[in-house]
């Protein structure tokens, strides 16, 4: 799952998407990379939700690891092995999603939001439609598709300080690295998603013309 995560950044599959689906005090999602705005938003693709880079990977449950507040998952369809590229942020305890709590499989977690949860909370906030046109506003968390009506943007994500991706197994001295081993791999993804959309909050706060700056909080 992480291997997956870290190619689909160096491939700059989050590179310009949006966060597509935000249920207040559940999850905010993002990773869809159909989900880029066509002129203005909410205008995008008619695949935005549904789309991906159409290689799944396996469910990889580790049950040392569940929705605790600021979890980081992936998104998958009915099957439990069809996790893609799309993946949430828990803003809440979302045990609910547990493969032990559900007859389904559950969903997989594979890191942890360590520093950054104040702007997760910010977009949590932005109020939603059901309405993918934008024309009609539902405020959260009545909104069950969760678009958001202003455009929460990533501007890009890259990694810092992992070895690159390569399709094969690492060597004995990589493999004795932290950064080659999954809880290396797990830190670096979750640093570097927080800073891409820290980073993007931050700088849409400082943009007075646009209504995307009530995104930031006290904290921020």
């Amino acid at each position: 799952t992480t291997t997956n995560m870290i190619k689909n950044v160096e491939n700059d599959i989050y590179n310009g998407i949006f966060f597509h689906r935000v249920i207040d005090d559940f999850v905010t999602q993002a990773g869809d990379p159909t989900c880029k705005t066509i002129g203005v938003y909410p205008a995008t693709s008619l695949e935005c939700g549904s789309g991906g880079t159409g290689e799944t990977v396996d469910m990889e449950h580790n049950e040392n690891l569940s929705h605790v507040d600021g979890a980081i998952g992936m998104a998958r369809s009915q099957d439990p092995d069809s996790a893609d590229s799309q993946w949430y942020i828990a803003e809440t305890e979302a045990h609910g999603l547990d493969p032990e709590n559900r007859e389904d499989e559950g969903y997989v977690t594979f890191g942890i939001v360590r520093n950054g949860m104040s702007h997760v909370r910010a977009i949590a906030t932005v109020p939603t439609t059901d309405d993918p046109s934008g024309e009609e506003v539902v405020v959260n968390p009545a909104s069950s598709a969760g678009r958001p009506i202003w455009e929460v943007h990533i501007s890009n994500v890259e990694m810092i300080g992992v070895i690159p991706y390569v399709d094969e197994e690492p060597s004995e001295d990589e493999a004795q690295s932290f950064l080659a081993t999954t809880a290396g791999k797990v830190t670096i993804s979750l640093v570097l998603i927080v800073l891409g959309v820290a980073g993007y909050v931050f700088y849409a706060g400082n943009r007075i013309d646009e209504p995307d700056a009530i995104l930031l909080d006290d904290e921020s």
